[in-house]
């Protein structure tokens, strides 16, 4: 066999091993053999770059490159289903779909309505050639690159040889379903952001949703979103029946639920409706209710549509799910920035397919709200599968010697007597040149992709050099050497790429340095606005109250903040350490020459997609020039840098309140001037 068939060969058997593996949950072969057979294909493929194949399984590790979305149009519309909350509208659907009918007699398709991000993917001779979000219904984004990295969404479809029973696919169809973040996904997902103090997923949905509108298709394919197909589309379909379409499907390949069921009475859905109420916390996956479609596709054409959905088909959404459980203990956690967080400790519970025992209490007002005593049940709920929060109390099962939560009044961690600053809900820890989770917190926050951009450490590798006593501070991480984080001469590869990556952040720009220094209350916009404003850190370690405060986007709290962090002699030190490494601490002469005020003052909505810059690009051109990045339309919005298939929402909003709206051309040639 030749390196050409051998290729056809390996795309073929792990196109198959991924179906079996990801779809069936039937593997036939271990990682390690799978592994294998990939990187052999790889091998083959780089040296045949001809045999180059968009479709190859190779491509599900996505790429780093940043991709901007076009807007597609549907084929079919995307239309949204009507909602329902209780089992008389069902019953309202259900009669309204007989009357339509003229009292002829239907099947309803009882199906899962999963709690992910629509998606409509179109095949062509057997090959995944679009996949588009439902966007506004009429226009999607097409993610096709990032889409081709979930695996259990086929690529090419398998035909069944020497099966007569099974039906061929078409030529060309779509097929449309939910991209979801399974519950292990999430949560392991969160844990890693919680470690790193950013912000938590609110739910899978929103996990998923932001992960498939990523600009680098590699982070997708690290976030392991799964698929459920269930809804088929197209000129020539198999059968005249929606669920028996489902099931052909299924045989080509796709992941389609298997909780759909048949049913006719109405108290056949009914039971389908209480028995996933419970069921459903078993599901690896979110799920918020129940779909329901008339089976037959001759009787949905004879229904129609209404303007916004179609009238054989409705959702019926669980009641957010709530468990009671026994509060056992309140502790707190010191983040980086010395903001202490209560958490409650509790019973564990099972909620909404994950167990439950810990949840924030955000603050000392939020616990005072609920008068919340050691030893109370409390009510914990994920409305639309959310993080756990407590939501109540049952007074009634208060023990009579239950004591009520005394919020502390020092750290935990160190000591020091709490603070809570004017305008603030949390207290903080002021000693943060002394409170160890404060010290390493902003060391991992300096190395983060988004400040120094340190790839090469971690959490836990800042914790392990804590210890040991090689690092104290930011400053001590150009100290390192490779001798002295090499262990036992066995890690000398490895100790030298961090020492390497140290290295290479001593050229990221003033601008994230700013950021990385890790100040309370200066989030990356703002380290941006003191960057350009002040322009090296001499002079933004001399700037006074008045004058931080006449930068937009500076407020009295955070100037404070700023003013009390360079005035303490240990900052003070530490930045004059990092000056001498040898980091940016001043603009760049070009970065200079690009600054200007000729936006000052103005609010700018970015839409659409952009043939000359990307969005980032035009953002950052705004915010050089002095103006301000918005996300939303409103009558203080300045103007509207629109590109192609500017959001028709977004087009109606800004003519309703007389917003200019600026192209492309328009906008450059307004900073060029």
């Amino acid at each position: 066999m030749d390196e050409i068939q051998r290729i056809n060969q390996l795309r073929k058997e792990l196109h198959e091993h991924n179906y079996r593996y990801y779809v069936l949950n039937q593997p036939t072969i271990g990682d390690q053999d799978f592994d294998f057979l990939m990187h052999e294909l790889q091998d083959l493929e780089s040296r045949h770059p001809e045999m180059a194949d968009p479709n190859s399984p190779t491509q599900r590790v996505g790429s780093d490159l940043n991709a901007e979305f076009r807007q597609v149009e549907h084929k079919y519309p995307m239309l949204s289903l009507a909602n329902t909350y209780n089992e008389q509208d069902v019953a309202d659907w259900y009669e309204s779909v007989k009357k339509g009918l003229a009292g002829e007699e239907f099947e309803v398709c009882c199906e899962m309505k999963y709690d992910g991000l629509s998606i409509s993917l179109t095949y062509v001779d057997g090959k995944l050639t679009q996949a588009v979000t439902r966007g506004d219904g009429v226009h999607g984004d097409d993610v096709t690159a990032n889409v081709k990295t979930i695996r259990s969404i086929p690529l090419v479809l398998q035909r069944k040889e020497n099966t007569p029973t099974t039906i061929d696919y078409p030529k060309e169809f779509e097929i449309r379903g939910e991209i979801l973040m399974p519950w292990a996904v999430f949560e392991r997902l969160n844990k890693e952001r919680e470690d790193a103090e950013e912000p938590l997923f609110a739910n899978p949905r929103n996990a998923a949703s932001g992960t498939l509108k990523s600009q680098k298709s590699s982070l997708v394919a690290s976030r392991q979103l799964d698929a459920y197909l269930y809804y088929l589309l197209g000129e020539e379909l198999p059968a005249e029946g929606h669920y028996e379409n489902l099931e052909v499907a299924r045989s080509w390949g796709f992941k389609i639920s298997e909780g759909m069921k048949k049913v006719k009475t109405l108290q056949e859905i009914y039971d389908f409706i209480n028995y996933w109420d419970t069921e459903r916390k078993n599901l690896p996956v979110a799920t918020d209710g129940i779909v329901l479609k008339v089976n037959s596709l001759r009787q949905q054409r004879a229904l129609g549509f209404t303007a916004k959905s179609p009238r054989w088909a409705i959702a019926y959404k669980f009641k957010a799910e709530r468990v009671c459980t026994r509060l056992n203990e309140v502790t707190y956690q010191v983040g980086r920035t010395g903001a202490i967080t209560p958490v409650a400790n509790m019973d564990p519970v099972q909620l909404a397919g994950t167990i439950v025992k810990r949840a924030t209490l955000n603050n000392e007002d939020f616990i005072r709200s609920f008068d919340l005593h050691i030893g109370d049940y409390v009510y914990v709920e994920k409305g639309g599968e959310i993080i756990p929060k407590i939501v109540g109390v049952d007074i009634d099962q208060r023990p009579i010697i239950a004591q009520p939560v005394q919020f502390i009044k020092r750290c935990p961690e160190c000591g020091t007597p709490l603070v809570r600053y004017e305008g603030e809900a949390a207290w903080y820890c002021p000693n943060d040149a002394g409170c160890p989770p404060q010290i390493k917190g902003r060391i991992e926050h300096f190395i983060a992709r988004k400040a120094m951009n340190i790839d090469s450490l971690g959490p836990e590798t800042v914790d392990d050099y804590w210890r040991q006593g090689l690092i104290k501070n930011i400053a001590d991480l150009y100290d390192i050497e490779v001798q002295q984080i090499n262990g036992d001469g066995s890690r000398t590869k490895s100790a030298q790429k961090i020492v390497n990556g140290i290295a290479a952040s001593k050229e990221v720009p003033f601008e994230r340095v700013v950021f990385a220094l890790g100040i309370r209350f200066v989030g990356e916009t703002s380290a941006r606005l003191l960057a350009r404003h002040f322009k090296n850190i001499d002079a933004l370690m001399n700037a006074g109250l008045e004058e931080l405060q006449e930068i937009d986007g500076i407020g009295e709290v955070m100037a404070k903040s700023i003013i009390t962090y360079f005035h303490n002699p240990q900052n003070h030190e530490i930045v004059e350490r990092l000056r001498g490494y040898g980091l940016q601490m001043q603009l760049s002469d070009a970065e200079t020459a690009q600054t200007s005020d000729k936006l000052a003052g103005q609010s700018i909505v970015i839409s659409g997609v952009f043939s000359r810059h990307s969005r980032d690009e035009y953002k950052a051109i705004i915010e050089q020039n002095g103006g301000k990045n918005v996300g939303s339309i409103s009558g203080k919005t300045s103007f509207i840098l629109a590109g192609e298939n500017m959001g028709p929402s977004k087009l109606q909003k800004a003519e309703k309140l007389g917003i200019k709206i600026m192209s492309e051309d328009e906008f450059l040639q307004l900073i060029e001037n």
